[in-house]
């Protein structure tokens, strides 16, 4: 039922609906409610871009699309009913067969781990990730500048974590270069981090990176790889879910080369809960996944959302879909109607399909399906009955994943995680070096404090010892007791004997005049 130049998607208004490979790259979207047959669609699209050879990349957050790597059998609960089907749409090339598969997963568990640096996802990813505000953001922006001003690799949590320490560190300086740095923001950046820990986020960050080349492979056969993300662990974190796929597009659009129209995508990307992709996004988070989307398919890569509501999409976003698949809405709730009303007007009119009643009418594996044309312009609505996969529905076993990952062309490239030197080792290096150096010039003070005591000390005593030694002298000049009395006394004498001898002159002087008389 495929000519080469189309996949065979299903019958509708008694005719093939195709969906033509060089339109293909124009995005689309698969969308209903849950037990309508989103997923059973999407592995069956995918089969069909796989024989084509186009590579592709799938997020499976169920765990339902990794048995695409395993034939159906005829053995399977499915089976009478898959093959009543291809019967019903005249898909006489139905047959059970395997796809091509890689198994991912950003945790290492169920597959080759994906990892990226701190660096590649950037400063406005990586704010959306921790749910940072406007002024945090602008802080994570400065320690991302100062990184790369500063020659400092950011490769995973504990190099950004030093960074923003440094930040602290040197708040005073950068607030006057790029405005204010406060403590306290850097703290709320912290904390975010802690919480990005906290949901395994440090798994993703690392090296070595992710080689996009590695999803853009063939298998020997020329049937392009189907590569499987684990995500039903990843989408207990939902932010963490999203950012990784909105980084993976962005990398994409930045790596590969302008190729222009092509025959057949280069890539198709499946983001299923696309709507997790939307929701409380800021609007410059908006604006980078509408010029993604809509310039990407420049680069040969096609993009399909998967979600239960076509107004989870945005207007500016939802316009670049050109391939659509409506499976069956309920109106149970005001949103259901406004889905239903806006997936009716987005198609183009068939005057033989009413389409707002047609999609609460829907069975299974049924859907509204409107695709472009080899000319660009989209078939008008039918309602068409879903072409069945040939590969399993459903999981495969641990042992059947193990073998896989094990026999793939992937090997062992991304088991051991590489730790070179980075912003945490060289920070951590200057802050020893810093504490270092403060603690000589402490030591150095102190031993110059306690060399100038002991100076003082030996100063004091060498003047304590020559006024001692001047004491000495001066006591040694002057006489003893004893001297003092023999002086007092010989002066006693000498007075006493002068007397005496004045009186013996006075009075033989006085005798010698009464005689001479």
């Amino acid at each position: 039922m495929e000519d080469g130049a189309a996949i065979f998607i299903g019958l509708g208004g008694g005719k093939a609906q195709r969906l033509v490979l060089s339109r293909a790259n124009r995005h689309g979207l698969i969308a209903g409610a849950t037990g309508t047959g989103k997923t059973v669609t999407l592995q069956s699209l995918a089969e069909g871009f796989s024989r084509a050879g186009v590579p592709m990349f799938v997020a499976d957050v169920k765990g339902d699309l990794a048995g695409m790597a395993m034939a159906g059998a005829a053995t399977g609960k499915n089976h009478a009913a898959f093959a009543a089907r291809a019967a019903e749409i005249g898909d006489s090339d139905w047959a059970y067969g395997d796809n091509p598969v890689q198994y991912w997963d950003l945790f290492g568990e169920q597959g080759h781990p994906i990892r990226t640096t701190v660096a590649e996802m950037g400063p406005l990813l990586l704010a959306q990730l921790m749910d940072l505000n406007e002024v945090q953001e602008g802080v994570l922006t400065i320690a991302f500048h100062l990184a790369e001003k500063d020659g400092l690799l950011l490769i995973d949590l504990d190099d950004l974590q030093a960074m923003l320490a440094e930040c602290a560190r040197r708040a005073d300086e950068l607030t006057i270069t790029y405005g204010n740095v406060s403590k306290a923001s850097v703290g709320a950046i912290q904390r975010a981090l802690l919480q990005l820990r906290s949901q395994g986020g440090e798994h993703f960050f690392g090296e070595p990176a992710l080689a996009i080349s590695d999803f853009l492979a063939l298998d020997e056969r020329g049937r392009g790889i189907v590569n499987i993300l684990a995500a039903d662990k990843l989408m207990a974190s939902p932010k963490l879910y999203a950012t990784f796929l909105l980084w993976l597009l962005s990398e994409l659009f930045e790596q590969l080369p302008e190729i222009g129209d092509v025959d057949k995508p280069r890539l198709v990307f499946f983001f299923d809960e696309a709507h997790l992709l939307f929701d409380n996004a800021p609007s410059a988070l908006l604006e980078k996944i509408e010029q993604v989307v809509r310039l990407i398919r420049s680069k040969g890569v096609g993009i399909y959302f998967i979600t239960q509501n076509p107004i989870d999409i945005p207007e500016a976003v939802a316009a670049q879909l050109g391939n659509r698949i409506q499976h069956a809405l309920r109106a149970f709730t005001p949103k259901d109607q406004k889905g239903i009303r806006a997936a009716a007007e987005t198609f183009r009119a068939n005057p033989g399909v009413d389409v707002a009643t047609a999609i609460t009418e829907l069975k299974v594996g049924e859907a509204l399906v409107s695709l472009l044309q080899a000319d660009g312009s989209p078939t008008p609505v039918e309602r068409t009955l879903i072409k069945v996969p040939g590969s399993r529905v459903g999981p495969v076993s641990a042992q059947e994943r193990g073998v896989l990952i094990e026999t793939d062309s992937i090997g062992a490239k991304y088991d051991q995680a590489i730790d070179r030197e980075s912003a945490e080792e060289i920070l951590r290096g200057k802050v020893a070096e810093s504490q270092a150096a403060a603690s000589a010039a402490k030591a150095a003070a102190e031993q110059a404090k306690a060399d100038s005591a002991t100076a003082k000390a030996a100063e004091k005593q060498r003047a304590d010892l020559e006024d001692q030694a001047e004491r000495e002298a001066r006591a040694a000049q002057r006489p003893s007791t004893a001297d003092k009395m023999l002086q007092s006394a010989a002066r006693a004498a000498a007075s006493s004997i002068g007397r005496q001898i004045g009186n013996q002159l006075l009075r033989g002087l006085l005798g010698g005049l009464f005689r001479k008389r």
